[in-house]
């Protein structure tokens, strides 16, 4: 089995799509000088984050219905699906912390469910009984917890959990009936629990090197002994997805090559064969739970491709023909004849559909508003230019309707979180919501961000704030040479580690941009990497590693974080911050923003008592983002 695996990426923004009231909407045309007058529908916020925020799918036992999270009352809570089509029913009813659906039990409708406490991370793991009641698996409140699979014979699933020593997951084995639990394995390694094998003999953990350099360990439960499977002198990513049926190990691997492969590895020999190998990272693999099929998910330039392969032959299988997106999150019925799987665009968030295999597909909730036109929004395209030091650096270009040479339009970078992670071709309210009030929007994938091979991943490490930030101040000139931008009025703008860049910009690059936006920013990387939560103990040399040791790279750490730096910024700023964040603590946001203010700069400042590293409450995510655009009208739209 595959367990949940645990965040390896340090700082990323929580995904932002939710729900509210109809449109407000008002008419704006084009500049009379321009040869046709053009409308573009106007949306506020709350109509663009009305549009439901989906995630999660586990199919019945029965394959007859589909469970799922949705944010429709306003905060994620878990409902139901007819798998076939029809209404569905609220299964939880929280008016505080979103609730995520994991799984059903493999012979009856209970439900795993998860949830955490005000945006602390510190997430338990709960069972919804058949009446309904939640029963917290995992209870205390210094702990997180994960669920980690059902075992092979469905008698027993796991958890795993940092209770006995926050610095490190221990696995939990939990009786299917009575939930007694035993410590199935104990972890005094500091490694991440990947995989139990089928016969329950091993435990795959997954031994961070660097965040680009990733080893498997093996661990025998019976004698306590250890293996690296995967050790070598070169730089590799190797990731657990499974075992096999015959115990071998399904991973990804990007040895030798720049991309990952999906391979089986034998653990005995060590012998490796390749089998997929796209031109881009296979992200994941999965068995069915007949052990038939095997999805593989492909990040093929920032969207996911799936191919559905006869898990003995390896030849492909037909999937059900749906609309172009983003596919993700596919998971099989108890017979491996149902799929339920979510389909995004840039246009459109990611709507739950069904389908069955090898025949017709459905979709089963639309996460679009019907206020909402998707004709008025904007498609997402892939854009490349060659940075200060000719590397070819893409990114997801967003146009206003209105923009052209006649009618030149103020921009944004945006700068995603990570610092490893990825713009996508997927929906976003806030983006949308600018390019839909005449912002160009170019979300760049600077040096650094993940799927684009490991050089490129690994090409910002120890250089952060300075090589990373000369790609986004590079992506000025692609912006400007388009002849739509007006080259006096761009500004930057990003969530975590964006935020962080944006902060970077403001007082390293002061003249480049001419506003900021820092949501969830780091600001004093010395005091981020000091702080970071126990439960990250895994990783800690990774991060090191990349970013740098707050006390071993004192100087560089420094040299790098805004907050010391704070005099040279004299560009406008707005700063979102969630006062629960355990990644990036409120005193960051409190000291950059009396820094700048003592400049004499116009800062505005708005916290958020019931977050933390992202939002999960509308209304929260609806007073932020429209602060922002308020900001951006004032500070760089009327700019000239």
């Amino acid at each position: 089995m595959r367990l949940l695996p645990l965040a390896l990426c340090a700082l990323s923004l929580a995904a932002c799509q939710q729900d509210a009231p109809p449109p407000a909407a008002a008419p704006a045309t084009t500049p009379a000088a321009a040869p046709v007058v053009q409308t573009t529908k106007r949306y506020d916020i709350d109509t663009l984050l009305s549009n439901l925020r989906l995630s999660g799918a586990t199919i019945s036992p029965d394959g007859s219905k589909v469970a799922f999270s949705s944010n429709a009352s306003g905060v994620v809570n878990v409902y139901e699906v007819p798998i076939g089509g029809g209404e569905p029913k609220a299964l939880t009813a929280s008016t505080t912390d979103a609730q995520y659906v994991v799984q059903y039990f493999p012979n009856d409708e209970r439900l795993l469910i998860t949830a955490d406490q005000g945006g602390n991370e510190l997430a338990h793991v709960y069972v919804r009984e058949a009446d309904g009641t939640l029963k917290d698996l995992t209870p205390g409140d210094k702990h997180r917890a994960d669920f980690c699979g059902f075992a092979d014979d469905d008698q027993s699933f796991f958890i795993c959990s940092n209770e006995r020593d926050q610095r490190y997951f221990d696995v939990y084995e939990y009786d299917i009936a009575s939930y007694e639990r035993t410590l199935f394995f104990k972890n005094e390694s500091g490694l991440f629990p990947s995989a139990i094998s089928r016969d329950k003999r091993f435990v795959a953990l997954e031994k961070p090197n660097t965040t680009n350099d990733i080893d498997i360990v093996l661990y025998e439960i019976a004698t306590g002994q250890s293996r690296n499977l995967t050790e070598s002198d070169g730089v590799e990513a190797n990731n657990v997805q499974a075992f096999t049926p015959s115990g071998d190990l399904l991973i990804t691997s990007n040895r030798d090559a720049e991309f990952s492969k999906l391979v089986r590895l034998n653990p005995d020999s060590g012998e490796r064969t390749v089998l997929f190998e796209p031109s881009w990272d296979v992200a994941g693999a999965t068995y069915s739970p007949d052990d038939r099929y095997m999805l593989v998910y492909v990040n093929a330039d920032a969207r996911t491709d799936l191919t559905l392969l006869d898990a003995n032959s390896l030849a492909p299988v037909a999937l059900p023909v749906v609309p172009a997106g983003d596919i993700t999150s596919a998971t099989f019925s108890k017979d491996a004849g149902k799929l339920a799987f979510y389909v995004a665009s840039s246009r459109a968030p990611g709507s739950l559909w069904s389908a069955d295999v090898g025949g017709q597909a459905r979709e089963l909730v639309s996460a679009l508003n019907s206020a909402i036109n998707p004709d008025d929004l904007v498609e997402g395209e892939v854009v490349r230019y060659a940075s200060y030091d000719g590397l070819e650096i893409p990114g997801i270009m967003y146009w206003p309707k209105e923009a052209s040479a006649d009618n030149r339009v103020p921009a944004v970078v945006w700068v995603h979180g990570g610092p490893g992670g990825q713009s996508r071709l997927n929906y976003s309210a806030l983006l949308q919501y600018l390019v839909n009030h005449g912002y160009a929007v170019y979300a760049i994938n600077n040096r650094g961000s993940s799927g684009y091979g490991k050089t490129f991943f690994a090409a910002d490490d120890q250089k952060h704030g300075e090589a990373d930030l000369d790609d986004v101040v590079a992506s000025k000139g692609m912006l400007i040479a388009t002849g739509k931008v007006d080259p006096d009025r761009i500004g930057i703008a990003g969530g975590s580690y964006g935020g962080y860049m944006t902060l970077a910009a403001l007082a390293f690059r002061p003249d480049e941009f001419k506003v900021g936006v820092n949501i969830f920013g780091v600001a004093n990387w010395l005091r981020t990497l000091e702080s970071i939560p126990p439960w990250w103990e895994a990783q800690r040399d990774a991060l090191y590693a990349e970013l740098g040791d707050p006390v071993k790279d004192k100087e560089r750490l420094t040299r790098i974080s805004p907050l010391f730096h704070a005099k040279n910024i004299t560009k406008p700023m707005i700063v979102l911050q969630g006062a629960n964040d355990p990644r990036v603590l409120q005193v960051e946001s409190d000291e950059i923003v009396a820094a700048v203010k003592a400049n004499n700069v116009p800062v505005e400042y708005v916290i958020f008592p019931d977050e933390g590293h992202g939002f999960v409450k509308r209304e929260n995510e609806s007073r932020g983002y429209a602060a922002v655009l308020k900001f951006l009208d004032e500070h760089l739209k009327g700019t000239k």
